[in-house]
């Protein structure tokens, strides 16, 4: 073999590899699917009703949206690290959320922690319009571009501190927070509509998830539904 032919088969080599090895990383296979419906399995009896939340979570490829060292766990119910000291969080947590919120389609949503976009593309899979705020410089711009790749399309995405919320949107028929809040920040009360629900765990070492319903300009009423612990909901942007 000539030394361009060994060249040229070294290049063919190496273009195949790499070729395959990004198009194995975004692959969705039947076992993927096999998985994901055991995790909804899971997820139902554990309480989980709301069909368009169960049909988001069972369609959509968690383990895409995770570090490449993690995606054989993608299935299992448990929250794991993505970088900037963050988190995907635990699909029991998102669905429990995402079924407090109490949405119909095509509500407007603000989430506050944007993160691996995991809970961004439930949201829009169940068909509300988004937007939502990442104050990790880090993750807001990996998230960018990577939830188009996969189809999904936030009205907006924000680099921004989520404590004071997107006021110029306003109002909105929820809000999400997936971060721990050491208490309620007002301006994501105040940019509730009313019947509008703010859905957030408040507190330190762990939270409680928190539900405010806005039932009037002044008034809003609380429900509780038990303990969870989320990483910190911090001000400002890194």
């Amino acid at each position: 073999m000539s030394e361009f032919s060994l060249k040229l088969s070294q290049r063919l080599l190496l273009f195949s590899y790499f070729w395959k090895t990004k198009f194995t990383h975004l692959q969705d296979t039947f076992t993927h699917k096999g998985m994901r419906k055991k995790l909804v399995e899971t997820l139902q009896t554990k309480g989980i009703t709301n069909k368009e939340v169960l049909i988001a979570i069972n369609k959509i490829p968690r383990h895409l949206f995770m570090d490449s060292g993690f995606i054989d766990h993608a299935y299992v119910d448990t929250a794991f690290p993505i970088g900037a000291d963050q988190t995907i969080s635990q699909p029991y947590t998102v669905a429990r959320q995402s079924e407090l919120l109490d949405l119909k389609i095509g509500d407007k949503i603000l989430e506050i922690g944007t993160g691996s976009g995991y809970q961004t593309a439930v949201l829009l899979e169940m068909g509300m319009t988004v937007y939502s705020i990442e104050r990790q410089n880090e993750l807001f711009k990996k998230t960018k571009l990577f939830l188009p790749k996969l189809g999904y399309r936030p009205k907006k995405l924000i680099f921004g501190d989520g404590y004071i919320g997107l006021k110029e949107e306003a109002p909105f028929d929820g809000i999400v927070v997936t971060a721990g809040a050491p208490f309620v920040p007002k301006p994501l009360l105040a940019q509730l509509k009313i019947g509008g629900k703010l859905v957030i765990p408040v507190g330190d070492e762990s939270q409680i998830m928190t539900v405010f319903t806005r039932t009037s300009a002044t008034e809003f009423k609380k429900e509780e539904f038990g303990e969870f612990r989320f990483v910190p909901l911090l001000e400002d942007k890194n």
